[in-house]
């Protein structure tokens, strides 16, 4: 028992050891935990709200529990089938084209010799990212009115006998957000895979000169798997955002013609709870997308897993 003892005693007197040797660390640390308690963790009491007959004009305490009445209700609402399509698709498809694209773009700013062009390419990608959709929004909409610049452009080139309405198309909303979030976006996303690449040692790649390879060779057989793990992490976190659709995007672009195509989960959200004030509907739809989204993370983690045989996290 005295032996026990001892050892736990010295246990504690080690970790108290390596905690003081660390001070300076933890003064930089608390700060942010407590700051993440207080506004992340703390704020979690409010969920309860999706369970119950909330209203404003009481407290969260006395309203009256309904159990799974919301998410009943979400899942019966017409326009359930509406938002989810939007969401699932548009997400998808940036998904499918943006995911891969920030790959080739930091593939190529990779391969860039000199290194002032490089620094350049670098910040002219990542300045869309900078701007708000307000202003990036308000920018889309002046070129693709029908009197806007891409119209006029392609009248001047005789590709188009009228102006095409681009905004007041639905059929044509998916592909704007798409094209336009993609355009937005796709230099910040190059950052993880460029500061991957720089860990490669260069003499793999001298290695496979010496034996012949060519540049294409090279990247297939030396980069892209040097940044796998890095892929497959952003992947998953990708796929686990994809009922997260942009909403500054869609209230910017939405409008009362391609509403039918525009209208997503997270602006159905905040027209139902922010708009309208039914708050404890707008909880459970937005708890629905959040276990909804553990589980794609989850899933995509395992699918990963299997084709990797490395585990993300």
């Amino acid at each position: 028992m005295a032996n026990n003892s001892e050892a736990r005693a010295a246990r504690r007197q080690k970790r108290l050891t390596k905690f003081k040797n660390q001070s300076m660390y933890q003064l930089m640390v608390w700060p942010g935990v407590l700051l993440l308690i207080v506004f992340n963790f703390i704020p979690m009491y409010g969920i309860i709200i999706a369970f119950k007959d909330y209203s404003v004009l009481g407290t969260i305490a006395e309203a009256d529990w309904v159990g799974l009445e919301y998410f009943r209700e979400f899942l019966s609402d017409r326009m359930f089938w509406n938002v989810m399509r939007n969401t699932l698709g548009i997400s998808f498809f940036k998904l499918l084209l943006g995911f891969p694209a920030a790959i080739l773009l930091a593939v190529m700013i990779n391969e860039l010799v000199n290194e002032k062009l490089k620094k350049l390419v670098q910040t002219i990608s990542y300045l869309p990212h900078f701007l708000s959709w307000v202003i990036l929004g308000g920018m889309f909409i002046t070129w693709l009115s029908e009197t806007g610049l891409v119209n006029n452009i392609l009248m001047d080139l005789n590709l188009v006998e009228k102006p095409i309405r681009f905004l007041t198309d639905p059929n044509k909303y998916w592909a704007i957000a798409v094209i336009s979030d993609i355009w937005k976006e796709i230099g910040w996303n190059t950052i993880l895979y460029i500061a991957a690449m720089t860990g490669i040692n260069p003499a793999l790649y001298e290695a496979a000169k010496i034996d012949g390879a060519s540049k294409l060779q090279q990247i297939f057989k030396i980069t892209i798997p040097s940044i796998r793990h890095i892929i497959a992490l952003t992947f998953v976190l990708s796929v686990g955002g994809l009922l997260g659709s942009n909403l500054d995007q869609t209230l910017v672009l939405q409008n009362s013609v391609n509403y039918q195509a525009s209208e997503v989960i997270n602006s159905y959200v905040y027209k139902m709870g922010i708009q309208l004030g039914d708050f404890s509907y707008a909880t459970a739809v937005g708890l629905f997308v959040s276990v909804f989204s553990l589980i794609l993370v989850v899933v995509s983690h395992w699918f990963t897993k299997k084709l990797s045989d490395e585990s993300v996290f």
